[in-house]
């Protein structure tokens, strides 16, 4: 299933913060949003989502426009985990994961759907806190449950803003990992980023925002030295490394005086 983003832009109260936004994605694809704060990632994907409307511009599915679609429809082409999950209510794992079958539920749960949530936990290597209350978790458990109740959804594309953030280097890798395998499947997915090591090592391309714009899209390779510079205002230097490219702030590079 194909995304299209075209020449959006956004206001509020007048203020601008996106600015003539245009990309694509297609299916099977891994697309990480990179951009200091305040540069729109999550506004961005918040009008991917349907959450904000854009003034301008559109944004189509497969060449059809979102508007053509209704909520439920969006919610089983579209799974979408925000930055803070607030909204997390005391319910077991199993329960939480249910609800993300709930475009797809008529009346009440089916065969299919129990079959759905049994698998992730097994995918996501929670059954040992299906019953467990989702509060009772550490950080990174929990939010391998919040993207498992995307994925119940069954979507076709995944929409996630830092869903990294806070999380240690161990948990970090688990959930990139399981989108990464996600989309070999199939699945295509945007990811807001902060860590450029970890969008080199994931995605398949990048879309770099500065000051509500694009600065540079494309694949990996548009990650420069002097690109990164001009975004962060921070001097970087990249080297190839085990068959991939890492960025190392240049204060590093040297020996670090105690």
């Amino acid at each position: 299933m194909k995304l299209e983003v075209n020449s959006i832009s956004f206001r509020y109260n007048n203020k601008p913060i996106l600015n003539d936004i245009t990309f694509n994605l297609k299916a099977g694809e891994f697309l990480a949003i990179l951009g200091p704060n305040g540069s729109g990632k999550t506004t961005l994907l918040k009008c991917i989502n349907g959450i904000l409307q854009p003034q301008n511009g559109s944004i189509l599915i497969d060449g059809k426009s979102m508007q053509e679609y209704g909520r439920n429809d969006i919610a089983r082409i579209m799974g979408y985990v925000p930055q803070h999950n607030g909204r997390i209510f005391p319910n077991t794992v199993f329960d939480t994961l249910l609800l993300g079958r709930k475009p797809h539920i008529q009346w009440a749960p089916t065969s299919k759907d129990l079959r759905v949530v049994s698998q992730l936990l097994e995918m996501l290597n929670l059954e040992q806190f299906a019953l467990r209350n989702i509060t009772e978790l550490s950080g990174g458990e929990r939010q391998k449950v919040v993207i498992g109740r995307a994925l119940a959804q069954q979507p076709n594309i995944l929409l996630l803003d830092e869903p990294t953030s806070n999380l240690d280097l161990k948990h970090q890798l688990e959930v990139l990992k399981l989108i990464r395998n996600q989309t070999r499947d199939g699945l295509s997915a945007v990811m807001a980023l902060h860590n450029l090591n970890l969008a080199l090592k994931f995605c398949d391309r990048i879309v770099m925002l500065n000051d509500g714009e694009i600065f540079v899209q494309g694949g990996l390779e548009v990650l420069t030295p002097e690109a990164i510079e001009f975004v962060y205002n921070v001097k970087v230097n990249t080297i190839e490394y085990s068959g991939g490219i890492f960025v190392i702030p240049e204060e590093f590079n040297g020996t670090i005086d105690h």
